[in-house]
């Protein structure tokens, strides 16, 4: 057996055992690295770190730090509470409402599975109380997630862009992000019509004040690669299940009750809330106008903040996304290892040999997300882009409108249940029947496996951008 064939093979174990065993992945990939890079490559401790990307690895650290320190002085609560008041509580706005926040959180930085975590006990209780569809208002959260998720200073993005201009292809940020915008926007859309989002315009608005009842915006994420939470389980720090709002009319509270009154700490725009939201629009700037770093950045104004106010931050290192890190870090040195030993370039060649480029092309965005459903989406992007370098390189295919399509493909599906995401969702959804939302979440990740990658391929592959 050729090294190259063991190279992969044991990639596909480290998905398999991060899959079915919850274990980190990246944690496996350091261990693949060590283990192919010292017996199969014959590479020493230099060689295999040759891969470490120490620039992702400061961008991690600082954004999710960043964004830590926001969730802990109450900055995002403060976001929730006011993105609700902004469309005066109609019930149809809701759900976008939820997915706008959600991809807002993302654009600025925070891990997906982070943003899903503070948005999703809210906006599942919202659909409890006011007979809104879980699965809509569960995917509309995951959907927007994602719809942010490749911006320039994001989390996905920078790796995404970091890959790209790692690999030396033609790369552009903006058609990347614009691609995921528009594709889960579209997605989210059609959910909207097909779950009853039609059916709530006739609903009248909710009381502004029931924002709070839906619980803490503030529950932290699970580590990556952690189970999902069993059936009938609900997610750590979610709320109680609101009681049902009384009869009234116009769906307008007449009897508010100090469960339903907003606090101060929420509503109130605090020194420290007002510095961090100076802060992450700060950190936008930076990036897009004066093209600084988006880690390097992060750090600076996570430090001012906690020297600041050192009361609000003192637990936000510890909330940094390290699985996260660890993961990205592990599997990126693994590809690596791949790239010195000759591994990717072989496994390109063979992909291109295919004698069809746009068969080879619509096959990886099918593997990328068949294997995000059940495993990890960034992990299955640091895989894929390099392995489609070599036939990328030569022009038959647009590198611009490939990457975006992998890229599309590998995170719509975290809608999975077997994933972060969607298993996120299924813990958050107070007074459901835990196994009939786990099938319905399970059937329409199916579906968007089935459909996605094919019209990703479609329109931003066929076409030839790039």
């Amino acid at each position: 057996m050729s090294p190259e064939l063991i190279s992969i093979l044991v990639l596909v174990v480290v998905f398999v055992i991060a899959t079915t065993r919850s274990v980190n992945m990246g944690a496996l990939a350091f261990a693949a690295a060590f283990g192919v890079g010292g017996l199969v490559a014959d590479l020493d401790a230099d060689g295999i770190f040759a891969g470490f990307p120490g620039d992702l690895f400061v961008v991690l650290v600082g954004v999710t730090y960043l964004f830590a320190i926001a969730r802990a002085n109450g900055t995002t609560d403060w976001l929730v509470h006011a993105a609700v008041r902004l469309v005066r509580g109609r019930v149809a706005l809701i759900p976008w409402v939820m997915f706008a926040l959600t991809g807002a959180l993302t654009a600025i930085g925070a891990v997906s599975p982070a943003a899903v975590a503070i948005v999703a006990p809210i906006a599942l209780s919202f659909a409890a109380r006011y007979g809104i569809s879980p699965l809509l208002m569960g995917a509309m959260v995951v959907h927007g997630a994602q719809a942010g998720g490749f911006s320039p200073i994001s989390i996905y993005g920078s790796i995404v862009n970091g890959i790209v201009e790692r690999e030396k292809l033609p790369g552009n940020e903006v058609v990347l992000f614009l691609s995921s915008l528009a594709a889960n926007l579209v997605i989210a859309g059609v959910v909207f019509v097909v779950c009853g989002g039609l059916k709530l315009w006739a609903q009248g608005a909710v009381d502004e004040r029931d924002v709070d009842a839906g619980g803490d915006g503030g529950s932290p994420a699970p580590a990556a690669g952690a189970p999902a939470p069993a059936a009938g389980s609900r997610a750590a720090g979610a709320a109680p299940v609101p009681q049902k709002a009384a009869p009234r009319s116009g769906g307008l509270r007449t009897d508010p009750s100090p469960a339903t009154t907003p606090s101060t700490e929420t509503t109130n725009l605090t020194p420290s809330r007002t510095a961090t939201l100076a802060s992450l629009l700060a950190l936008v700037v930076a990036v897009l106008v004066f093209d600084l770093d988006a880690g390097l950045t992060a750090i600076t104004l996570a430090v001012v903040l906690s020297t600041l106010w050192p009361e609000d931050s003192r637990k936000a290192t510890g909330q940094i996304a390290w699985p996260t890190v660890l993961l990205i870090c592990g599997v990126l040195t693994y590809i690596g290892v791949l790239d010195e030993m000759g591994t990717i370039t072989w496994a390109g060649e063979g992909v291109g040999n295919i004698g069809i480029p746009l068969l080879a092309a619509v096959l990886l965005c099918y593997i990328g997300a068949l294997v995000s459903a059940f495993a990890s989406s960034v992990g299955i992007m640091g895989a894929l882009i390099p392995l489609a370098v070599p036939f990328l390189e030569r022009g038959e295919i647009g590198a611009i409108g490939m990457v975006a399509a992998l890229a599309v493909s590998a995170t719509v599906v975290d809608v999975s249940p077997f994933s972060t995401n969607g298993a996120l969702v299924l813990a958050a959804a107070p007074d459901v029947d835990r196994e009939r939302f786990f099938r319905q979440l399970m059937v329409y990740g199916g579906i968007v496996v089935a459909v996605v990658p094919a019209a990703a391929w479609l329109v931003m592959v066929v076409p030839g951008w790039g």
